[in-house]
C-alpha cells in the first residue's frame, strides 16, 4: 500500500506539473504519450490472448488518430476523421500482404479494436484540452476541466480501493476482478462525486458557469461508473491473457494501460459534458 500511495502521488505530481508549466499543449503531449504507450501494451495483451495484431504500424497510426484534432486545427485540409479512415485502408492492404494465412483475418479485429478503444477514445482528452479560436471557455478553463475529468475518474479508483479494503464484503465481478466489491464501487463513486464538486467550486472562475458544485457532483457520477467499466474491461483482457500487469512504469502501478484503463471511456463522456456546458 505504501508503494502505491507513493507512486500515485508521484503520478499526480507529474500530471499537475505538466499542466502547470507546459499548459494545454504540454498536457496534449502527455495524453499522446499515454495513448501510444497504452496501445502498445494493449497489443502485448492481445498477443497473450493468442492473437498477432499489426502492432508496430498500428501504434504509429494510433498516435496520428489521437493527435488528429491538433493536426486538423493547423492543417484544415486533413480532417480528424480522415486518420481513422487511413488506418482502415492501411490495414486492409496489410491484410492482403500477411504471409501467415491463418493470421490474416484474426489479426485485423484486435488491431482495429485497439485503435478504436485506445487511440480514438484518448483523442477526446485532446479535444478537451485543445484551445480553439473565438470560444467562450479559456485555455486554462479547458485545463481545469480536463483535470476535473481525470480526478473524478481516478478518485473513484482510489476511493474504491480504500473502501473495499476497509469494508468490502460483496464481490462485484469475481470472474473478472475478484478483489472488486460493491462496497468499494459505492465508496469510489462517492469519492468521485466529492472531488467533482470540489474542483467545480475551486475552479469556478475558469470553468463554465453551468458547472456548479452540485452539477460537478452529479456529472461525476457517470464518470465514476464509466471508469469502473473501463477498469473491468482491462481486467477481463489481462485475465484472458494470463498477465498480471500490462507493464512496469511505476512501482505498484503497472504499465500505461494499468494506469489509464479507467480513463478510456471517461474522456468521451467528459467531452460531451463540456459541449453541453459551453
Amino acid at each position: 500500500m505504501g508503494k502505491r500511495v507513493f507512486s500515485s502521488t508521484l503520478l499526480w505530481a507529474i500530471v499537475v506539473a505538466t499542466m502547470w508549466y507546459f499548459r494545454n499543449y504540454g498536457a496534449i503531449a502527455l495524453a499522446l504519450i499515454v495513448s501510444m504507450g497504452t496501445l502498445r501494451e494493449f497489443y502485448v495483451l492481445m498477443r497473450g490472448c493468442g492473437y498477432a495484431p499489426f502492432d508496430k504500424t498500428a501504434t504509429v497510426l494510433g498516435g496520428l488518430v489521437t493527435a488528429a484534432p491538433v493536426i486538423e486545427l493547423y492543417l484544415p485540409i486533413l480532417p480528424a476523421h480522415l486518420f481513422l479512415a487511413l488506418a482502415v485502408i492501411v490495414f486492409s492492404v496489410r491484410l492482403l500482404g500477411e504471409r501467415t494465412p491463418e493470421n490474416r483475418v484474426e489479426a485485423l479485429g484486435p488491431t482495429l479494436f485497439g485503435l478504436l478503444y485506445v487511440s480514438l477514445l484518448m483523442q477526446y482528452f485532446v479535444r478537451i484540452l485543445l484551445p480553439l479560436p473565438g470560444e467562450a471557455i479559456s485555455p486554462d478553463g479547458r485545463l481545469v476541466f480536463c483535470l476535473w475529468v481525470i480526478a473524478a475518474t481516478k478518485f473513484c479508483d482510489m476511493g474504491g480501493l480504500l473502501t473495499g479494503l476497509a469494508i468490502g464484503r460483496h464481490k462485484m465481478s469475481p470472474l473478472i476482478s475478484p478483489k472488486k466489491t460493491w462496497e468499494g464501487a459505492i465508496g469510489g463513486t462517492l469519492a468521485s462525486m466529492a472531488i467533482g464538486a470540489a474542483i467545480a467550486w475551486f475552479g469556478r472562475s475558469l470553468l463554465p458557469a453551468a458547472l456548479t458544485p452540485l452539477m460537478g457532483a452529479l456529472l461525476a457520477l457517470p464518470i465514476a461508473l464509466l471508469g469502473i467499466v473501463g477498469d473491468l474491461v482491462e481486467s477481463a483482457i489481462k485475465r484472458r491473457a494470463n498477465i498480471k500487469d500490462s507493464g512496469s512504469i511505476l512501482p505498484a502501478q503497472g504499465g500505461f494501460f494499468d494506469m489509464s484503463d479507467s480513463l478510456m471511456l471517461t474522456g468521451a463522456a467528459g467531452y460531451f459534458f463540456l459541449t453541453l456546458l459551453t
